[in-house]
């Protein structure tokens, strides 16, 4: 039986994982959610793990009343997070919290020798160079959780590193698909939480209305498989079926296909390398129909462009821009700014840091905290 952690249990990832969990009898040590107390109540008494980190320290004596009866220990804040993520006796921690949260905790883990199954983008967003070095000195697996870059670790499999020419990235599209620049301007926050084929949290999904979700996974990728920024490629393919692509040195390109489904990423990673039923439904290819290819609008998404920007920029700038997108995306969930005004702070905050190389995550801190105080001063 496996043994995991899982942070951020109550968000869509933490909740489809637990499915997943369910299903294969996978143990779990340790849960962790922010302020969704009933629910995390819930899964701590389905689930009886050793741990509950409840990360928003106001919620804490909630969760500590309602767990009174059982042998669970209550822990909160970053100092809980961490505790979660590299306890003993764990054999993966699986981090699907949002935001820059979910660094420390990843390297709590790769510092404990823990493998690590990644659903945080911001770990290496922002912190992709510091990350990988540590998993590469303490010998550490990070594998992929998001659809796009679990479908490129599956295509690696079995072939020579040295032989991979390109990925190929694929995005939906969002529910802005098409738009230009000045259809978009009075467009609301429940146009675009209408996500055509993926049901996700509320942050991810403004991302993927911006393409800045895209742009995260571009710097991911350059990270988790040491690409140059040349090596790879995004394409709009609409209907979420093909997740994505390697190109190999003979121009052969081999893709993963499956249903638009977490459950399917998620359990290959806490299960890796094993191959079992999973939860998800099946595909049909002569249901889903004819799959469609194309560039993606860079003139109109530009949170995108400012990425690739970002890590052919290198240093500190993944790291600033991804700041700036989490305080903007936050300002237009609470309707202080409008959607375009998103991509006009990436790029304006972007603009005004100097060059910087992060060597520590204090470094990274440090220029993610300034990053977002220069984002919400220009609104």
């Amino acid at each position: 039986m496996k043994t995991i952690s899982v942070l951020g249990s109550t968000g869509s990832i933490g909740i489809q994982a637990l499915e997943v969990a369910r299903m294969h009898n996978i143990k779990i040590k340790a849960l962790s959610g922010n302020k969704n107390v009933k629910l995390l109540e819930k899964q701590a008494r389905e689930f009886l793990p050793e741990y509950v980190c409840v990360y928003d320290q106001n919620s804490y004596k909630d969760l500590k009343e309602r767990l009174f009866d059982t042998d669970i220990k209550v822990i909160s804040g970053m100092d809980g997070l961490c505790k979660a993520a590299s306890l003993d006796g764990v054999d993966m921690m699986l981090n699907s919290v949002v935001g820059m949260v979910g660094l420390l905790p990843t390297l709590s883990a790769v510092e404990k020798k823990i493998p690590v199954a990644l659903a945080n983008k911001e770990t290496l967003v922002a912190g992709g160079n510091i990350v990988m070095n540590l998993a590469k000195e303490k010998n550490t697996p990070i594998i992929p959780v998001d659809s796009e870059h679990s479908a490129i670790f599956q295509c690696l499999q079995g072939n020579d590193r040295k032989d991979l020419n390109k990925i190929i990235l694929t995005a939906s599209g969002g529910p802005f698909y098409g738009k230009k620049k000045h259809e978009l301007e009075n467009v609301g926050v429940k146009d675009a939480l209408n996500h055509p084929n993926w049901n996700m949290g509320n942050k991810i999904t403004i991302d993927s209305a911006t393409l800045m979700n895209k742009g995260l996974e571009f710097i991911e990728a350059k990270w988790l498989f040491d690409l140059e920024p040349s090596q790879i490629e995004v394409v709009v393919h609409r209907q979420s079926i093909l997740h994505s692509a390697v190109e190999y040195k003979d121009f052969s390109i081999i893709a993963q296909l499956g249903m638009p489904d977490m459950k399917i990423p998620i359990q290959y990673a806490l299960l890796y390398p094993k191959r079992l039923p999973s939860p998800a439904k099946r595909l049909s290819l002569t249901e889903c129909g004819a799959l469609t290819f194309e560039k993606p609008d860079y003139a109109t998404f530009e949170c995108l462009s400012a990425c690739i920007l970002a890590i052919k920029k290198g240093g500190i700038y993944p790291c600033v821009v991804n700041a700036a997108n989490e305080a903007a995306v936050e300002q237009f969930l609470n309707g202080k700014v409008s959607f375009l005004k998103i991509s006009e702070l990436v790029i304006k905050t972007m603009e005004k840091f100097p060059y910087s190389e992060p060597n520590s995550y204090s470094d990274i801190e440090n220029a993610d905290k300034a990053a977002r105080e220069y984002a919400i001063s220009l609104i």
